[in-house]
């Protein structure tokens, strides 16, 4: 699959952009463990424009992250050129646009998939954005607002009009914001159309081999994006692409796992202070798979998501290595 000049293989799975979880450095070991692509949390294009320091520092990337996407959102066309602009300075792989964030602070105020509501200016943006920039624009979107409103067929085509090099589709709608199951179903209609010529990523519910190797035999997609399923496990690159590319069910070692999980506690520590770095840890640590239906571990886990020290962290890490896996 191709984005524009940027060859990323065939069948490739990527990481989705992601709030408060696709920080540098678990971008960096998604990257490391297979990852085609990784995407930046979401930078807000008014923060962008006023030059607030934390949002400015969404920028930063490293060059063994690439390629690797720098994701924008907003409501204003105005706004979001001028960030797409200073997106661009930061030397990016692509800009892609957010127009499927359902969370009520971005959709409620008409950005992300707010921008669902009104298409003509989401157009208006697509096409304001890339004609401001060089590198390529790709758009990541749902389905359509809400089960009365699915309009992705019809909006798809209009975006690839406005001069998008790809488009990532989450198999939802905005209503259901993470609630029931994705449906694909769309999404491969989508990309079998003859007039679609540009690749189709698709995102949801990407959680197993199985699920990433469906995706692309049943649906025809040209690539697969993983969120919630590489939080806390980004050993999941690894075993996806196993079976996607040499048939074989490749399991993770626990003993990798774990160096995994210790590793991004202390970068994330790393790249922030430590209390800061404690925090943005504690919601991988929460979702990760490495301790699920681990006999009695209620107060383990209660105690690991209290921790506020990497000392007390690595402390209880060595605990349950002791404790469930000798």
């Amino acid at each position: 699959m191709k984005i524009a000049h940027i060859d990323l293989g065939e069948r490739p799975v990527l990481l989705a952009p992601m709030e408060d979880v696709t920080d540098p450095s678990f971008r960096l070991i998604c990257k490391e463990q297979g990852a085609a692509m990784v995407y930046t949390e979401f930078v807000s294009s008014e923060a962008l424009v006023r030059d607030i320091p934390s949002t400015v520092r969404k920028l930063k990337i490293d060059d063994k992250e690439r390629p690797v996407a720098i994701q924008i959102y907003g409501r204003e066309p105005e706004a979001m050129v001028e960030a797409a602009k200073i997106v661009e300075k930061a030397e990016p792989d692509i800009l892609d646009l957010n127009f499927g964030c359902p969370v009520k602070k971005v959709a409620g105020k008409g950005a992300g998939a707010g921008m669902l509501r009104d298409i003509p200016k989401m157009l208006q943006i697509t096409r304001d954005v890339v004609k401001a920039v060089e590198i390529p624009v790709t758009v990541k979107t749902r389905l359509g607002w809400d089960c009365e409103n699915k309009i992705i067929c019809d909006l798809g085509l209009r975006l690839q009009d406005c001069g998008i090099a790809a488009l990532s589709i989450h198999g939802r709608t905005r209503s259901q914001m993470y609630t029931g199951s994705a449906d694909w179903t769309l999404i491969g209609e989508l990309k079998k159309n003859p007039e679609m010529e540009i690749p189709v990523i698709g995102n949801g519910d990407i959680t197993t081999p199985e699920g990433a190797l469906n995706a692309f035999e049943e649906f025809g997609v040209d690539g697969v994006m993983v969120g919630r399923g590489a939080i806390g496990a980004p050993w999941i690159f690894k075993e996806l692409n196993s079976l996607i590319k040499s048939g074989s069910n490749f399991k993770t070692p626990v003993e990798d796992k774990f160096n995994l999980i210790i590793r991004q506690i202390r970068e994330s520590i790393e790249g922030k202070e430590e209390k800061s770095g404690i925090l943005h840890i504690r919601r991988h640590l929460a979702a990760s798979p490495l301790f699920k239906g681990l006999p009695d571990f209620r107060p383990t886990r209660i105690r690991m998501l209290r921790a506020e020290s990497l000392a007390e962290l690595e402390d209880i890490f060595h605990e349950i290595k002791c404790s469930y896996f000798s």
